[in-house]
């Protein structure tokens, strides 16, 4: 039986995938999978036994990921799980950035009189904002929202470039054949009228769109983030409303300095608020789960290599190590000593770290995965039956 410890409420959707070997608990000391949403586990103890964590969701922030690492624990999320959800806000977020419809409402919360009508006529003026209709967006990052939010900007009339140097082939071909791919991402800055951020937040991309960007965009352009705020400088989005270079910035990230500023609209994280996404999360993390305790198989892990491989012969070694020279022959090594046939064998590599997976013709013995353990570079080492 396998302990999975839910560190937040988890759409129930998820119960059947754990259904058999697995006891889904909200306390455990030592619990060999976790799932959860938003918990904070940079505080918290990671027990030596811990295999792997699934985040349903797609940002990892509040999650440790180089400690994790370092202790052979693979970390998964679920992108794309909450795409459709947060298109959908993305959607809202052009029209209420163009039109003035929150504006609108609030001074209609303000009228008084018994036949308000009258007043709704004379004030409405104030409240004139553009269409969308045959304006231009640019939308940077076309992954599973992005491509999403590409194809449903070119279904409403508008004219759509894409900027992505790293786009999946299941991305591009996904796309509608009226996305504008653009190489220069000066281009989106330059001919957007609407700008639309769908990239994930790295240290090394903080304030990615900032004051050099808005010199080349247009004036009155609308900004739209609903990716991660730690991508626009916050400073530097006040002071171009402030001189009206940007229309409007709503982004879905608030943050105390960017609230009650005129035509910013901040709204408090509401992207993957939908039932849906959140059935849709869960489901997909609880099946990471499963296939890398079951199979070893990693999909959308965070920090090591996707990995998978057919099953061959009696027994499975999971093998996470550094990716350090001759570390494989001195694995394949030990193996061999053992006079034991190797049925398939396959590593992959994702940075410092690296994955291996090998199917032997027999059980392995207690000693091979201690002497495989104490191998310079690996770092945890599982059979899997």
């Amino acid at each position: 039986m396998y302990n999975i410890l839910k560190l937040n409420e988890i759409s129930d959707k998820a119960d059947p995938v754990f259904a058999g070997k697995y006891k889904l608990t909200k306390e455990c000391a030592s619990p060999d999978a976790i799932i959860l949403r938003s918990f904070n586990m940079h505080e918290y103890n990671l027990p030596k036994n811990l295999l792997c964590v699934a985040r349903a969701g797609a940002g990892v922030n509040n999650i440790p990921i180089e400690k994790c690492s370092k202790q052979g624990i693979v970390v998964f999320n679920t992108p794309g799980a909450n795409a459709n959800a947060v298109k959908e806000l993305i959607i809202c977020a052009l029209l209420i950035g163009s039109r003035k419809i929150l504006d609108a409402i609030d001074w209609t919360k303000t009228l008084k009189s018994d036949d308000i009508m009258p007043d709704v006529e004379k004030g409405k003026a104030k409240f004139v904002g553009p269409e969308i209709l045959g304006k231009k967006i640019g939308i940077i990052g076309l992954g599973a929202i992005g491509a999403l939010v590409a194809n449903t900007c070119a279904e409403l009339g508008m004219t759509v470039l894409g900027y992505d140097p790293y786009i999946s082939v299941d991305s591009a071909w996904g796309l509608k054949r009226s996305v504008r791919h653009i190489t220069n991402i000066n281009t989106i800055f330059e001919e957007s009228d609407y700008i639309s951020i769908n990239i994930p937040y790295k240290k090394e991309n903080a304030g990615f769109i900032n004051k050099e960007n808005f010199k080349l965009m247009k004036n009155g352009v609308v900004i739209v983030n609903c990716s991660r705020g730690e991508l626009v400088n916050n400073k530097d989005i006040i002071d171009a409303i402030k001189s009206k270079k940007v229309g409007r910035y709503i982004t879905d990230f608030p943050s105390s300095e960017l609230l009650n500023i005129e035509n910013i609209i901040c709204i408090p994280h509401l992207g993957a608020s939908t039932p849906e996404a959140e059935d849709n999360c869960a489901v997909a993390a609880a099946k990471e789960l499963v296939s890398f305790i079951e199979d070893g198989t990693i999909k959308n892990s965070v920090n090591f290599p996707n990995c998978e491989m057919p099953r061959a012969g009696i027994s499975r070694l999971s093998i996470i190590h550094l990716n350090i020279k001759e570390i494989l022959s001195k694995i394949t090594s030990a193996v061999s000593a053992k006079n034991i046939n190797m049925a398939n064998f396959v590593d992959k590599s994702l940075g410092e770290y690296a994955y291996c997976m090998l199917d032997l013709d027999d059980s392995a013995p207690a000693d091979l995965i201690k002497k495989l353990e104490n191998i310079e570079g690996v770092i945890k080492v599982r059979e899997i039956k």
